[in-house]
């Protein structure tokens, strides 16, 4: 089987809540991309997942908390959760942010969608 081409226009997309939008890129079991945007004020609840998270602030701010932590990354910085660790996202600026969310293993969208 060759490579997967997923063009931004025709991906998979979900709101988990308002503004909150997410973009599935390219991706498998093994590894999944997720392209967000978050809107001024929004943040995720707090949760865990079994999956390994690398988020990448592309543009604005996001602020990233832990039980025993709290950073803020800027634009290209970079942050790396463990599986199991409790965390939220949040967008404190003024402004809407964009990200990069990369799981491994890789995740569907019914991790948001199945949380009714």
């Amino acid at each position: 089987m060759g490579m997967e081409v997923v063009p931004y226009d025709e991906a998979a997309t979900y709101e988990p809540e308002t503004g909150w939008r997410r973009v599935s890129f390219a991706g498998s079991d093994a590894v999944s991309l997720e392209y967000f945007e978050k809107p001024p004020g929004h943040s995720s609840p707090m949760h865990a997942h079994d999956n390994e998270q690398v988020c990448v602030c592309l543009a604005g701010e996001l602020t990233v908390v832990t039980d025993d932590d709290r950073v803020t990354l800027r634009q290209n910085d970079s942050v790396h959760l463990r599986g199991g660790e409790r965390h939220r996202v949040v967008n404190e600026a003024d402004d809407p942010a964009v990200g990069l969310d990369v799981f491994a293993p890789g995740r569907d969208f019914d991790f948001w969608t199945d949380r009714t």
